[in-house]
Parts: C-alpha cells; sequence; structure tokens
C-alpha cells in the first residue's frame, strides 16, 4: 500500500443485517444507568451513550464519537472534555466502512492508557474496533437509537465475532481523505 492509500474494510450488502443484529442485552432508563454505573472497565462507541457515561461519572477508557446523534444533530464536543483531556485522536471514517485508521487509533489509545476518538464521518463500526481491542473482561456499550443501550462483554468469544465481522467485510485501498 502506498503512502497515500489507507486500508478500508467495506461492508458489503449482504453483511448489513448481521450488523444490526443486536450482540449484548440492551437496557434503557433507570436500568442503563443503573449497568453503566456498575461498569468497571469498558469502552463507548456513540456521542449520546458516551455523554450518559460521563454525566454518570463513569468514563470509558476510549469513546468513539462523531459528534452528531442520529446522523446530523450536532452533539456539543465540551460533553467530553473529561475524556479529551487524556488523549485525542481525529480519524477520516466514512459510513458503511470500518477504516483502519478507526481500528489503530482505538488500539493505540487502549495501549496508550485512553482517550477519546473523533471521527470525522461515522462511527458505527468503532463498537467492533473497541471488542477487539480491549481486555477480556471489559464492556463495549454503544447506543441503538429508540431502543437504548446495547452492554456487550468482551471475551474471547466477542473478541472471535468481531474479527469474523470484520473479515466479511471488503478489504479496499482508498486513496487518502476519501
Amino acid at each position: 500500500m502506498s503512502s497515500d492509500e489507507e486500508g478500508v474494510w467495506v461492508v458489503p450488502a449482504a453483511l448489513r443485517p448481521r450488523l444490526a443484529e443486536r450482540y449484548g442485552p440492551v437496557y434503557s432508563g433507570v436500568e442503563a444507568d443503573r449497568r453503566i454505573r456498575d461498569l468497571k472497565v469498558f469502552g463507548a462507541c456513540g456521542d449520546m451513550v458516551t455523554a450518559q457515561a460521563l454525566r454518570l461519572g463513569k468514563t470509558p477508557v476510549v469513546a468513539v464519537v462523531d459528534y452528531k446523534t442520529k446522523r446530523n444533530e450536532p452533539v456539543d464536543p465540551t460533553a467530553f472534555s473529561s475524556l479529551a483531556q487524556l488523549r485525542v485522536r481525529k480519524v477520516h471514517n466514512p459510513p458503511g466502512m470500518l477504516t483502519e485508521a478507526l481500528r489503530t487509533a482505538i488500539h493505540d489509545l487502549v495501549f496508550e492508557g485512553g482517550g477519546l476518538v473523533v471521527v470525522d464521518g461515522e462511527e458505527d463500526l468503532g463498537s467492533l474496533a473497541l471488542v477487539e481491542a480491549l481486555p477480556s473482561g471489559a464492556t463495549v456499550i454503544y447506543g441503538i437509537p429508540g431502543a437504548g443501550v446495547s452492554f456487550v462483554p468482551v471475551n474471547a468469544r466477542t473478541k472471535d465475532h468481531a474479527r469474523a465481522l470484520i473479515a466479511q467485510m471488503e478489504y479496499q485501498k482508498v486513496p487518502l481523505g476519501r
């Protein structure tokens, strides 16, 4: 791969229904808050669920946000300032793709002790990279619009599942910045 190209995993149409499946229990309201408060080591994917955890006094090791909710409603970046004080990585990740940059940023921040990944584009598939990168025993939380918060335990089975989903995506090399 040349230095002006980046690897991306593109979600084929046939895989979309599998990615829409729920891979952990989903809770809302008071029950979601209670379960978030009980978390020890966790990662968060999505603006609303990350802001919710921080409001509850729980800081994820790594959070992946795009400063938007429901694809276009802006979210105030100051909601994440406590996490951004650790480290911030900014990456481009187009919809329907998982870029090498996003995957690497998540892995690096887990290794470096935590921080915030700010995505220009769409952050949804970052949840797979969080499962892949966080240690067994951790939890990945992500929001499901209109339903609540999904809690995915990180263990050998869920790591294998995340890697298998990524392996079913179409790997391509694209020019940087696309």
